[in-house]
């Protein structure tokens, strides 16, 4: 009996070592995951089509393009519908 109390602390804290590297490894492999994620994120977003893109969204042109401003689109909708369905209602008559 008293070897087996001897054992008990050392197999104890070997099985608790060998399951807390097994959780942290885990852990590594998950990071390691959102690691590569977030470096493809950051290389595409670095691409000269995603910069493109997002200094077209903050209104700058390309040198020699040519900058339209729409405005008032959903009352030329309405203008467009509207038209549509009187013109439809006068061929009914």
């Amino acid at each position: 009996m008293l070897v087996g109390l001897l054992y008990y602390r050392p197999l104890h804290d070997y099985f608790d070592a060998s399951s807390q590297r097994a959780a942290r490894v885990a852990e590594v492999r998950q990071l390691e995951k959102q690691q590569a994620t977030l470096e493809r994120r950051l290389r595409h977003a670095s691409s000269d089509a995603a910069l493109e893109a997002a200094a077209r969204t903050l209104g700058y042109i390309r040198p020699g393009d040519h900058l339209f401003i729409v405005k008032d689109i959903p009352q030329w909708r309405r203008r467009q519908h509207g038209g549509s369905h009187a013109a439809l209602r006068g061929h009914g008559r």
